[in-house]
């Protein structure tokens, strides 16, 4: 009899946290700040209010199911294109066209008063981020352009440098750079961001263009996708100096799910699971076919295989712990970089996955307060911060 009894308290307590953790993820605003799913319509041809379950990491139908109720869609192009700016553009239409036939469901919002009607009214709250200062093509008329279409980010480079800012990338391993850092240029975009209203985003940006932004922006900012360095030693990691800064400013690190930033074996992992199948990369090479879709295409064939270089969930929290020791609740969110990513942690298959943070905030015992600051209220503060009175 006490063994039954026993099983039954068992069974009741774990039934109590599913409610609990679902109620508290519910209840929250969930905001995600960085998503690809625009790039993955281009290059594919999907829609994203269609099923696109085993194609992407995101659609429509999943993201209420995730209980995503703010979502920031990158604009990314790798800056090969002869027109940044029109290639920017069509991946802006590519989300309106979604949402003037799904004006029930999805709304792009302007400011923080129309995120909280949308969500009030139940519909998902859109806003663009673009990914690379390349689109602007060094024309404060075109980053301004974005502005009026409703980009709230930019993120100042990708991997790729400007003539004005540099890159992670670039001053990691470029040694012919001419200059590091912000050019004068540079910090009129970052003033004429300021101005706007459009929120500075330091992800990507190297080590000296951070400290020039850091050293010319009025207004927080944000790291829209990016993870610890001291937890995975990767350059488009932020050291504790550049954490503290953030939270100094005012900002918000929004930490990224990719597991080669979450994973100091995975880049290695991910080398040898290549090289395995070397031979048959080659074949799809000759065929024509892109890196990025063999890339997809084998992790896609041999499904097991990727799923044992994912990193654990428990690696994306430990990120969020770290900047919570190290500068306090008040400066971290999500930037998942779904869809423009190959591999995310365990358990995140999709973006209907978003609870399974909850639920793993809650059990290393977060309380409803600080859960909600980190799922979205953190960026909202920092969007509000940056809006023009």
């Amino acid at each position: 009899m006490r063994v039954k009894i026993l099983i039954i308290s068992i069974l009741l307590s774990q039934q109590l946290f599913a409610q609990s953790y679902k109620k508290v993820h519910s209840d929250a605003i969930v905001v995600d700040s960085h998503n690809d799913i625009l790039s993955k319509i281009s290059e594919y041809g999907f829609i994203l209010d269609s099923d696109l379950r085993g194609k992407t990491h995101t659609d429509l139908a999943r993201l209420k199911e995730g209980g995503v109720d703010v979502q920031l869609f990158s604009v990314f192009c790798d800056g090969n294109q002869i027109n940044p700016f029109e290639t920017a553009n069509r991946q802006m239409d590519s989300l309106d066209a979604v949402l003037k036939r799904n004006p029930d469901k999805i709304v792009k919002v302007a400011n923080s008063k129309q995120l909280y009607q949308a969500v009030k009214q139940n519909k998902i709250a859109a806003m663009f981020g673009i990914e690379g200062g390349h689109m602007i093509e060094n024309d404060l008329e075109k980053l301004a352009n974005f502005y009026n279409r409703g980009a709230r980010y930019m993120t100042l480079t990708w991997v790729n440098s400007t003539s004005w800012a540099t890159s992670s990338n670039d001053e990691t391993f470029n040694k012919e750079l001419t200059h590091k850092g912000l050019t004068e240029f540079g910090k009129k975009v970052v003033k004429k961001m300021n101005e706007m209203g459009m929120l500075v985003d330091i992800s990507h940006v190297g080590v000296q263009t951070f400290w020039d932004v850091i050293n010319t922006t009025t207004k927080p900012v944000i790291a829209s996708h990016s993870d610890v360095y001291a937890l995975c030693q990767h350059n488009r990691n932020l050291d504790d100096e550049q954490i503290k800064a953030i939270a100094q400013n005012r900002g918000v690190i929004q930490v990224n799910f990719y597991s080669g930033f979450l994973d100091n074996n995975y880049f290695k992992e991910k080398d040898d699971f290549f090289k395995k199948h070397a031979a048959g990369m080659d074949s799809l090479a000759k065929s024509g076919m892109l890196k990025f879709k063999i890339e997809d295409f084998m992790f896609a064939r041999y499904k097991s295989e990727a799923e044992a270089l994912r990193a654990p969930l428990s690696a994306l929290i430990d990120n969020i712990e770290y900047i919570i020791k190290l500068v306090g609740v008040d400066y971290v969110g999500l930037g998942s970089d779904f869809d423009g990513i190959e591999s995310a942690p365990q358990e995140l298959d999709d973006v209907s996955k978003y609870p399974l943070i909850t639920k793993a905030l809650l059990a290393r015992g977060y309380s409803t307060e600080d859960i909600t600051k980190i799922l979205g209220a953190n960026f909202i503060r920092v969007l509000k911060a940056n809006e023009i009175k």
